[in-house]
């Protein structure tokens, strides 16, 4: 049987996204969910970096930098969407940020017209 990567803590994440639908709806700005999951996470008691940017090196050179939405608990990289458009970029962006920073899991949570999404993308690179 496969591990499932950091089960309780996706849940707990999920159990947030789905809150801040539930109480906000749709139609929003990215930006007033991204306010609105910190303080979802905070009062779960998680731990979090906001807005964390990440170089990008080659050969001991900045060539490239990343800034991650959210990590949580120093385990999960969380990017947060608006509406159904571009999923496929927003997957290929995670699926790069856990193949530079090593992490196991991302978590990209959409607010859409028809709920919050979360769709686990787990670094099977590392």
């Amino acid at each position: 049987m496969k591990e499932f990567v950091y089960e309780d803590l996706s849940y707990k994440i999920n159990g947030i996204a789905f809150s801040i639908f539930k109480e906000l709806g749709p139609g929003l700005r990215e930006k007033v969910y991204a306010d609105a999951f910190e303080i979802g996470l905070q009062n779960a008691g998680l731990s979090y970096t906001r807005e964390v940017h990440t170089p990008v090196k080659y050969k001991d050179k900045k060539v490239a930098g990343f800034f991650f939405d959210f990590i949580v608990e120093d385990k999960i990289i969380v990017e947060l969407k608006v509406g159904d458009r571009e999923f496929f970029q927003a997957f290929d962006q995670l699926d790069n940020y856990l193949k530079l920073s090593k992490m196991k899991l991302g978590l990209i949570i959409r607010f859409t017209k028809d709920g919050a999404r979360v769709k686990r993308i787990v670094n099977l690179k590392d």
